[in-house]
């Protein structure tokens, strides 16, 4: 059958401008980090992305060692795409990004112009398109130059292959160096992609020069979106009376056991009441306080969210979060109360790398 968009999709999205940048995001994402591999029904994928857009969601970020196998998430999506949304192309932000490792040999991982350009045009033909719309540096990496990346950066927009490009888990002092240098450079960084959870704060945290990361992407023109809002599923109810069969932790899946401590899993508890009592789920209170208000950085401070799903009833789920964004003080008082460090970011060691040089 012909897939028909709803109508009414963009009445049910709220959308926020990116940066200081003209593009908008829809303030909910779509991760393909997980459940778009080989190892997922293509139909599961595609009833997902199907619904996603009938409510609006407009933006599917990908990488190109999302699957598994590494690169067929970039595959599978391709494929939906070029059968159901060709005619939509236009309607729709497509992210990918490279930095982590790919393939064997000196050439497959890092920072280098020779792996970010040769991987994009992997990418680019998975997908099947001509172009993405943002293209990624997935992490800092401490054996290139940041110059060398950030001139890949930079042609690889003068070479229509992305229109815009942003940066993944850099801390603060990094980002303002790489958003200066690309300003300079007459293509400025669009966005910066942290985790970021009511779990796992780093990205509030001041860093060497007392600016947090998220003040660090407000005062250089960056959007920022928050990849691993639900802490890796932590913040669910999933875990709360043990480990079931086929969840993240139980395959290994980037929530390892030792997570689920029963100090985490006391944690998750409190935050549920709380939420309960905004008659939301956990899930659903989780992703709304990544999108909160915060004043000390800008109304909107976090662009977009990205969510993953493992069914379309997942994902109506979580889309329900925009019905509520407010917080009352008691309430953020009694999040921040309830809450602590989970151990949950297992990206930090990325984010304190530098190039060489630096002390």
């Amino acid at each position: 059958m012909t897939y028909l968009p709803a109508p009414d999709r963009y009445d049910q999205m709220i959308y926020r401008r990116v940066g200081h940048s003209g593009l908008k995001l829809p303030a909910l994402s779509l991760g393909l980090w997980h459940n778009f591999g080989d190892d997922y029904p293509l139909e599961n994928q595609r009833a997902i992305v199907h619904r996603a857009f009938d409510r609006g969601i407009t933006h599917f970020d990908l990488a190109n060692n999302y699957g598994p196998p590494a690169g067929s998430a970039e595959r599978n999506f391709g494929r939906i795409l070029q059968d159901d949304l060709a005619h939509h192309r236009d309607e729709l932000i497509i992210s990918t990004k490279a930095g982590w490792y790919m393939w064997d040999g000196p050439y497959g991982f890092g920072g280098s112009r020779k792996y970010l350009m040769s991987s994009l045009d992997q990418s680019l033909d998975r997908l099947g398109v001509d172009y993405v719309d943002i293209f990624y540096h997935h992490r800092p990496d401490p054996d290139t130059p940041l110059d060398e990346t950030m001139y890949a950066l930079r042609d690889i927009v003068s070479s229509g292959k992305a229109l815009y490009v942003g940066i993944s888990s850099y801390g603060p002092e990094l980002t303002a160096e790489a958003a200066e240098f690309m300003s300079e450079e007459g293509c400025p960084l669009l966005i910066h992609q942290p985790s970021y959870s009511i779990v796992n704060r780093w990205v509030e945290e001041p860093g060497e020069d007392e600016e947090s990361l998220l003040e660090s992407a407000a005062n250089n023109g960056l959007g920022v979106i928050a990849f691993s809002p639900l802490a890796q599923g932590l913040l669910t109810n999933r875990y709360i009376d043990g480990v079931p069969e086929g969840s993240r932790a139980a395959a290994g899946k980037s929530l390892h056991k030792g997570m689920l401590s029963e100090e985490n899993l006391a944690m998750v508890r409190r935050l549920s009441d709380i939420a309960a009592e905004r008659d939301q789920t956990l899930a659903q209170m989780a992703i709304a306080w990544v999108l909160r208000e915060q004043g000390d950085y800008g109304e909107e401070t976090v662009t977009s969210a990205l969510i993953g799903a493992s069914s379309v009833a997942q994902l109506d789920e979580n889309i329900d979060a925009l019905h509520n964004l407010e917080f009352s003080e008691a309430e953020r008082a009694a999040i921040d109360e309830a809450s602590s460090d989970a151990g949950i970011n297992i990206w930090a060691e990325a984010t304190k790398s530098r190039i060489h040089g630096d002390e």
